[in-house]
């Protein structure tokens, strides 16, 4: 059974998800298939097949969410360090066609969200930067073409 490395928040962030899928999801769509039960024929009732549907993905995410919760290996971050690129650092880039900066911290496939920097460490660009350290350069492949990019500085927080 392979870990799922994750940080805290990331872990904190999948309990309370499936404290609602049970709490507040489940018991909503139980009571929704109710309620289209009481409208007649089966076959043809909308309501009762969407719930139906939406039950099948509830059941479907509270045993992933589970599977995780179960497989999970919580890193502290905050007692991490050192100089090189690993899960959980923050690491500050510059790309060198334009000087723009960009930070990102290394965190778990589900925690992930490029928009607030949270970078996922099976991405190709935190694959491209693990083990390295500031002032190394590294290329990465993207869709648009090759990037390429300066570590300015790496932290743990």
């Amino acid at each position: 059974m392979q870990k799922i490395p994750m940080t805290a928040t990331g872990y904190q962030r999948l309990e309370a998800e499936l404290k609602n899928l049970k709490s507040v999801e489940r018991p909503s769509v139980i009571r929704a298939i109710s309620e289209a039960r009481e409208h007649g024929d089966l076959s043809e009732n909308a309501e009762y097949h969407a719930a139906k549907e939406r039950q099948g993905w509830i059941e479907t995410r509270i045993l992933e969410v589970e599977d995780k919760l179960s497989r999970a290996e919580v890193i502290d971050v905050s007692k991490l360090s050192g100089d090189k690129v690993k899960f959980g650092a923050t690491v500050v880039l510059a790309d060198e066609d334009t000087d723009e900066e960009s930070t990102y911290q290394i965190v778990g496939a589900d925690e992930a969200d490029i928009k607030a920097g949270l970078l996922s460490i099976t991405a190709p660009l935190a694959r491209a930067l693990v083990g390295k350290s500031a002032g190394e350069n590294v290329e990465v492949s993207t869709p648009g073409g090759s990037k390429g990019y300066e570590i300015v500085s790496v932290a743990f927080k």
